[in-house]
């Protein structure tokens, strides 16, 4: 018989959205040490401090808990609405909220879940559409303003336009591994961007 004090200490029985997001968090690191082909629901139970099969009532397969692992490790990153009255000022302030964002998914993104997206068929594209909604509403939010002052052409704000300044910045980072660059996130602004809305 072992000591008492050889037991881990229990602090209580978590449960619902406490219980959900260390089990999320859990996933979140089995991913990013380990990659998708080695995460393992006992894995992420064990590291969350809980039973396998708290897991399983929650996530019948092991993609759904990835996804939602991505999200709420996305969910981390947060956009504020910059509200300066400027297209060009509001834009930059969210790129430059994007950016750090961006780095800390790039490797995740290419390298980790490399298994994920050939075993569920999912595109990094559909993945993303999964985790960028409340970020996507913001964006646009910026752009109708600025056509409400009369800043931009809401006829050149096609879906592909709206996105154009993320996608570079998304782009830039995935291929350098590191943030863009402060000029080069104006130079996207007012050399691309704004021509292209007003």
């Amino acid at each position: 018989m072992h000591p008492a004090s050889a037991q881990p200490a229990r602090t209580g029985r978590r449960r619902g959205a406490e219980l959900e997001a260390a089990l999320l968090d859990a996933a979140w690191d089995e991913l990013v040490e380990r990659g998708y082909a080695a995460l393992t629901f006992d894995a992420v139970a064990r590291r969350a401090g809980t039973s396998r099969p708290v897991v399983n009532r929650r996530w019948a397969a092991k993609d759904a808990l990835v996804r939602d692992a991505v999200a709420r490790a996305s969910d981390r990153f947060s956009l504020a609405d910059p509200e300066t009255g400027s297209l060009r000022e509001d834009t930059i302030a969210l790129m430059e909220q994007l950016n750090g964002a961006f780095v800390a998914f790039a490797a995740v993104m290419t390298a980790q879940l490399a298994a994920f997206f050939d075993e569920t068929g999912t595109s990094p594209a559909e993945l993303r559409e999964y985790v960028v909604g409340a970020r996507w509403a913001l964006i646009e939010s910026v752009v109708h303003r600025a056509v409400e002052r009369g800043e931009a052409d809401g006829s050149k704000l096609t879906p592909r336009v709206v996105s154009l300044p993320y996608d570079l910045l998304r782009h830039e980072v995935l291929m350098n591994m590191k943030p863009m660059s402060p000029a080069a996130v104006r130079e996207v602004v007012d050399t691309l961007f704004m021509p292209l809305v007003t």
